[in-house]
């Protein structure tokens, strides 16, 4: 055994390279035995089968080499190295054309089509895998291929793991001025106003530890038409900063300017979705030369189109995964308006809604094994003298990486490295790993050296009462790619358009802009999605059309559903004096129309007559304004006691509608956003009808010894003119004329906007019903009904408008559970 173990230890290894032709020269008597034998089993017949021939005859490499050629003609032998030819240009195919051009990673901008549609960085990776559509400006992923189903299974990954959007197609504009000047105009066009919120949120927000969300509004009268809900942060005020006066940052546009105002020079960030874009930056344009009339304060207001990005993660693992991918070198937080070190992402929990962390991460594209450590701010002298030549070569690099600052996105930011470096590096660290590689060479020394650099980003937790747990990513537009290939990589689900309006429903949120109906947005959206369904029916015979319903739905028939409901109760239009009288402190009256009758919206788009409450205090003024305060609305008890102590004292509901007022019957109608529970059974889809229903029609559900086998129905002839299109293009409800259609027909109170999500557990629809109407309906039915059976919820029929039925439904009035109806998605 000895000798054994000695000879082994005395055998030579193996060669690091091996000659073939010498090899094959010692092996060839045992090659040509091998040959003979194959021979003789084949008769001499090398030729392939023609039963086995499938895969050889279908593998030709002639394309494949005339691809080669058509890319060396170009120039284009390594994907990461691309350098075309001006004169070849127009020779090379499209396709190749628009593959370089996507695989190029230039450090702002986008890459656009003929027709000037803007491609999103992840546009191949997404339209490899999503249907792909063209809207506001954007190739944007709609959802899976498929029918549009799967919602069961998306539900499950957001309450179980982790789903991520590429919602680069949202813009910032970036404000600049005085921070007073900044407030005036944020409450000129922002409803609620920053100054409507509490002290500690008020402060936190200004000092930039939190966002804030609102509806952007055009200036003008007090209920001025709304254009989009928009997110603003503030740039947060360092130490450096404070006391300065009315010098601002010298980084800034304009620096050589200074204003005469006490307060500070800030900067301000205005998020926006990409369909409403242009209009609200015209509003916020219009903003600052109304603010620049009258103050002669100047405030500079430009777009960072193409410059910052955004992603969302979304789910119950949404953190653990931003942890994985996230190592930063730098994490500022704002806490008492002092500026704090955070070593990593720890406590979830500890973070606060709303809250902004400024973080400067690592490449997560190269992840270690270890979390990197947080570089102190200053570093020691004694430090730097002691260390070697390339820990100080180092720490100066991780010093210049500190003071990046998103903020500064028009003074630009380096790109990652390309990804072709990327793998080049780890290929030769393979080679190294199996000893492959010469070590001679030095190529893998200078590689394993390279310094991927660092990226400046700003994480923002967005977490509400009803399970909504999720981060938005904003970083530099060139480094979206080189977070989203590890965030995919990690668990992460990606997700189009379709599925987040899922998400939107199952978490109680509106959705931009479907849920928007007072905005020009969802006006083109539902114009450009009527003509998208016209084009499908017209590509079926005639028998095969499905039934043709309004889109967008006709809310002017709510008009005459209020018009038929005053003249029944005899309600009169108001003294105009009594009508003039000034609200304290609200966001809706300005000076210059103190005194108006009622809320004015002439300018309002056709398609939608009236206005969206979403706050408390905006509903509060309209019932005040109206004399409605005795309806029973109640968007000052949020809490679940006050209904119930409410609901059984008879004494103040009689008093309160004893004492009622006449309401102004011509007026704007006032909308609001409710929650649809179906009863017992029942499917709504987006664009069903909410209509009032009689007392009879709720036993009729509510009662056990009645049956609602067949329910109420309206006749099948009648579904096809209940909306009828006029030759303008206009829906409009039709009135019935024989008996029975109208007595199984029910006055329309609002529609539902956002339809049930198949495969929800909680299933509910979201829609928006007039304000009066519903306080009428729940006049009428807790008076009818006895005190136990009363509901904080009041009853509704919704009614598909492809389909006969009604189905009897509750409705969760949102101002009543919150005051502000202003998160979306």
């Amino acid at each position: 055994m000895a000798t054994d173990g000695f000879k082994r230890s005395s055998i030579a290894p193996p060669p690091r390279s091996l000659n073939v032709e010498k090899f094959a020269e010692s092996r060839a008597s045992e090659l040509e035995a091998l040959h003979s034998i194959v021979a003789n089993r084949l008769n001499n017949n090398f030729r392939s089968q023609r039963n086995k021939r499938r895969r050889t005859t279908g593998h030709d490499n002639r394309d494949a080499n005339k691809r080669f050629r058509k890319r060396e003609k170009i120039r284009v032998v390594d994907k990461g190295n691309v350098v075309a030819l001006e004169k070849d240009e127009k020779k090379v195919p499209r396709r190749i054309r628009r593959r370089v051009e996507l695989r190029r990673n230039i450090e702002h901008g986008y890459s656009t089509s003929g027709d000037g549609t803007k491609r999103l960085r992840t546009h191949v990776w997404h339209a490899k895998r999503f249907t792909m559509t063209k809207l506001w400006g954007f190739y944007l992923p709609v959802g899976l291929q498929g029918r549009g189903r799967g919602s069961r299974a998306l539900l499950k990954w957001f309450r179980h793991g982790a789903l991520v959007h590429d919602a680069c197609y949202h813009i910032a504009l970036q404000l600049e001025g005085p921070e007073d000047s900044l407030l005036s105009i944020l409450s000129m066009v922002l409803v609620p106003s920053p100054s409507a919120h509490s002290e500690d949120i008020s402060r936190s927000v200004l000092s930039g530890a939190a966002y804030g969300r609102a509806m952007l509004h055009h200036v003008g009268a007090p209920g001025s038409k709304s254009i989009a809900p928009v997110t603003y942060m503030w740039r947060p005020i360092e130490k450096k900063d404070i006391g300065i006066g009315a010098e601002h940052d010298v980084d800034s546009v304009n620096s050589t300017q200074t204003y005469e105002c006490c307060s500070s020079f800030r900067q301000l960030w205005v998020w926006m979705h990409a369909s409403a874009f242009n209009e609200g930056y015209d509003a916020l344009k219009f903003a600052c030369q109304k603010l620049m009339d009258e103050t002669g304060i100047l405030i500079n207001c430009f777009s960072l189109e193409g410059q910052l990005a955004k992603l969302e993660v979304m789910g119950s693992k949404a953190f653990g995964l931003l942890r994985k991918i996230l190592h930063p070198i730098t994490c500022k937080t704002l806490k008492s308006w002092q500026l704090t070190k955070c070593s990593s992402l720890d406590h979830e929990d500890q973070i606060p809604s709303c809250a902004i962390l400024s973080l400067t991460v690592d490449d997560p594209r190269n992840l270690p094994e270890k979390k990197t450590a947080v570089v102190p701010e200053v570093a020691s002298n004694r430090v730097l003298g002691d260390a070697s030549e390339n820990e100080a070569k180092e720490n100066t690099s991780l010093e210049g990486n500190q003071d990046l600052d998103l903020w500064d996105a028009r003074n630009g930011f380096s790109p990652p490295v390309e990804e072709n470096v990327l793998c080049m590096e780890k290929h030769h660290q393979r080679l190294a790993f199996f000893c492959l590689s010469d070590s001679q060479s030095g190529i893998l020394n200078t590689s394993s050296d390279a310094q991927h650099g660092s990226c400046p980003i700003l994480l923002l937790k967005s977490n509400n009462q009803k399970g909504m747990i999720g981060w938005s990513i904003i970083l530099p537009l060139s480094w979206v790619k080189a977070f989203w290939i590890p965030l995919v990589s990690n668990g992460a689900h990606a997700i189009g358009l379709r599925e987040k309006h899922w998400i939107a429903c199952e978490v109680e949120l509106p959705y931009f802009p479907s849920d928007f109906p007072d905005t020009n947005a969802y006006s083109s959206f539902k114009a450009t999605e009527a003509t998208t369904s016209d084009e499908k029916a017209k590509l079926r015979p005639p028998p095969m059309q499905a039934l043709r319903v309004p889109i967008p739905p006709p809310w002017v028939s709510v008009r005459s559903a209020f018009d038929k409901e005053s003249t029944i109760l005899g309600d009169t239009h108001p003294c105009e004096e009594t009508c003039t009288r000034d609200v304290a402190n609200s966001d809706l009256l300005t000076n210059s129309n103190k005194g108006s009758c009622d809320i004015s919206l002439k300018n309002q788009n056709i398609s939608f007559e009236g206005f969206v409450s979403r706050t408390s205090h905006m509903l509060s003024y309209y019932l005040n304004e109206i004399h409605g305060n005795h309806l029973l609305l109640f968007p000052k008890f949020p809490d679940k006691k006050s209904f119930s102590e409410l609901m059984i004292d008879e004494a103040k509901l009689s008093r309160n509608l004893n004492g009622a007022s006449p309401i102004n019957s011509e007026r704007n109608l006032c909308f609001l956003r409710v929650l649809l529970h179906a009863y017992k059974e029942g499917s709504f889809e987006e664009g069903a009808v909410v209509c009032a229903p009689h007392l009879s029609d709720i036993s009729m559900w509510t009662s056990r010894s009645r049956s609602t086998e067949t329910g109420l129905q309206i006749p099948q002839s009648s579904v096809r003119s209940y909306f009828k299109e006029q030759s303008s293009g206009k829906w409009e409800l039709q009135i019935p004329e024989d008996t029975v259609t109208r007595e199984s027909n029910r006055q329309p109170i609002g529609f539902v906007t956002t339809g049930f999500v198949r495969g929800s557990k909680k299933l509910k629809a979201e829609a928006l019903c007039e304000a009066i109407l519903l306080a009428r309906l729940r006049e009428e039915q807790w008076n009818e009904m006895p005190m136990k059976e009363r509901r904080k919820e009041i009853y509704v029929l919704v009614r598909n408008l492809r389909s006969t039925a009604y189905r009897l439904a509750l409705a969760t009035i949102i101002l009543e559970q919150q005051e502000e109806d202003v998160e979306f998605m």
